[in-house]
């Protein structure tokens, strides 16, 4: 692969942790970690943690968590939908995606890679500085570790055949999907080892500081990657592991994960870190930053409800109507629905303030209609989602996603039994009533299919529902494939090979020897 270099400002990337002072000129000029200057940097402490922080700061543009990524994890599941105007993403979710137009697919993988770059400028350079704080070292090159497994499990996820770059060169040749995902476990073991388990406890330039990645990150991370590979005994093992460190818990208010009121919180794993006050007010799309950029996301907007925002993606009735289907112990709908979506619900729902019936009542096909409601800033506070400035964290690992993939280990495993408390967990914040005792006896093979229920209704609308999809088979099975068309249109186009992405022409004229995806 060939690479762009990208010139930035090596702290305007950091975590959102924001100091104010009284500042020179002098102050404000730093030195650019990646470009042809690189010589004169990687020299101490200071620099190290700068050069992680800019690794970090490819997960705050436009090609990752401020709208791309999620829209490609999204909008290819039966839990959403898109009639937005813009082709590029109309057809996402209908498997279409352009070779010849790579906007939105395109700027993901770009991104991706420039991620990895960036964990590799610290890779390379970071194990040659003679650090005071040996500690702090360590952790930095954890955190590398952890960064370059991310962006690469997602560019292995989706896109297939892809380079794996381990090391600083002009091009990388594509390797195969198998090639690919060893990688990306290498890389979550070797940050496992590397990272604590909270920077509360730890002293040095990061201590205190949250977003960055833990060892709970990377053995989550490590389990998902066995996981979509199909080796449950080691993901059992990874999953085990993260639920044995006895720091994670689920959150009794399950809306609490997509709101900024409760960031960072107790069953967060890892969550990009967003805010309406850190850096400037323009929008960073992509490439060379700038100094007025902002650390906001455009997810709200591209994603909020007629008249609130652009309405880009929507739930679907599939999603509405299986949360029907089972109620609370309190005989009661589940709660997951209204922090899922807005709807007319009889009795009345606020949205921004005001009520979803008064809103929409001039217009009947959006008054019979459903919108998006998690990380939507909707609970009063602001008018609508036009200032393009969400400060919501996107949760990428929560801990609810550990306990309902270990139960899948266990039961891939032969304990079906044994999976039933992981799930009821997750089932018991909700106040559903204890599987058990109204599904007992489950097979192996059946309790798939509960599992399959229970993580739909559980994380719709957080990019994990299509990657579900995509790894249990369903697509290659015509029974499975046509129970999908009946729940959402956007299948009947699915063709093979369209499970991924394609590679973008770019990456195909400035990579000699790179063949396109199957199915395109």
């Amino acid at each position: 692969m060939k690479y762009k270099i990208y010139n930035y400002l090596a702290g305007f990337f950091s975590l959102v942790i924001i100091t104010t002072s009284c500042v020179s000129d002098e102050d404000l000029i730093q030195v650019d970690p990646n470009n042809d200057a690189a010589d004169s940097f990687w020299k101490n402490d200071q620099d190290a943690i700068e050069g992680v922080n800019a690794a970090y700061g490819s997960l705050l543009t436009d090609g990752t968590y401020m709208r791309s990524t999620p829209l490609l994890l999204d909008l290819k599941g039966d839990d959403c939908r898109s009639n937005s105007p813009w082709d590029a993403m109309y057809n996402v979710g209908r498997f279409n995606s352009n070779v010849s137009n790579s906007a939105i697919y395109g700027w993901a993988f770009e991104t991706y890679y420039q991620g990895i770059y960036r964990a590799n400028q610290v890779l390379t350079n970071v194990p040659s500085i003679n650090m005071t704080d040996a500690a702090l070292k360590n952790r930095i090159l954890g955190q590398a570790y952890f960064l370059r497994g991310l962006y690469l499990f997602h560019a292995v996820n989706m896109f297939k055949k892809v380079p794996v770059p381990t090391e600083i060169a002009a091009f990388y040749p594509q390797k195969t999907n198998e090639e690919g995902w060893a990688q990306v476990i290498a890389d979550f073991k070797k940050a496992a080892e590397l990272l604590p388990t909270s920077y509360t406890t730890v002293s040095g330039l990061d201590a205190g500081q949250k977003g960055r990645a833990t060892k709970g990150a990377a053995l989550g991370y490590l389990g998902k990657a066995y996981l979509f590979t199909k080796d449950f005994a080691n993901a059992k093992i990874a999953f085990k592991q993260v639920i044995d460190l006895g720091v994670y818990s689920l959150v009794s208010n399950y809306r609490d994960n997509f709101t900024d009121t409760n960031e960072n919180n107790s069953e967060s794993l890892f969550e990009v870190q967003f805010s309406r006050s850190a850096g400037g007010v323009d929008l960073g799309w992509g490439g060379a930053p700038a100094s007025g950029w902002g650390k906001t996301s455009a997810r709200a907007i591209t994603y909020g409800p007629r008249a609130f925002g652009w309405t880009d993606v929507q739930p679907t009735w599939t999603l509405y109507n299986e949360f029907q289907q089972e109620k609370t112990t309190a005989n009661t709908v589940d709660p997951r629905l209204d922090a899922t979506m807005f709807y007319n619900k009889p009795g009345g729902m606020q949205l921004y303030g005001q009520n979803f019936a008064t809103v929409y009542a001039g217009n009947s096909a959006d008054l019979n209609d459903l919108f998006c409601r998690k990380y939507e800033n909707s609970d009063g506070a602001y008018a609508n989602e036009f200032d393009w400035r969400s400060g919501i964290n996107e949760r990428l690992l929560r801990y609810a996603d550990i306990l309902l993939m270990y139960a899948e280990c266990l039961n891939e495993t032969g304990d079906t039994q044994g999976a039933y408390s992981f799930i009821q967990m997750v089932r018991t914040r909700v106040g559903l009533p204890n599987l058990a005792t109204v599904k007992p006896g489950l097979t192996q093979v059946t309790m798939r299919d509960q599992i399959g229920h229970e993580r739909f209704l559980e994380f719709p609308l957080e990019g994990h529902r299509f990657d579900d999809i995509r790894r249990w088979g369903w697509l290659q099975d015509p029974v499975k494939l046509a129970w999908l068309k009946t729940r959402d249109v956007e299948f009947n186009s699915y063709a093979a090979g369209r499970e991924f992405f394609p590679i973008p022409q770019l990456e195909m004229d400035n990579n000699p020897g790179t063949s396109q995806n199957d199915g395109y």
